[in-house]
């Protein structure tokens, strides 16, 4: 259920604490998950997203929407 994931343009901490909170959702078809960002990850700018259901397996690699 949960995701860590890198966004381009955010290497630091206090860049990816601003994005917590937020939603992200992962789109495969006419298929969306939604998750919401809960916590950092490290010092490198990761932020760990908790989704509403299990991720697939080929969602790992992919790329995620910021919805809100």
């Amino acid at each position: 259920k949960e995701c860590i994931i890198q966004f381009p343009h955010v290497n630091s901490v206090s860049e990816a604490s601003r994005l917590i909170g937020r939603k992200v959702a992962w789109k495969n078809g006419e298929n969306k998950i939604i998750g919401k960002i809960v916590d950092l990850h490290g010092r490198k700018g990761l932020v760990r997203a908790r989704f509403r259901k299990g991720l697939p397996g080929q969602a790992l690699g992919t790329t995620v929407e910021l919805v809100g």
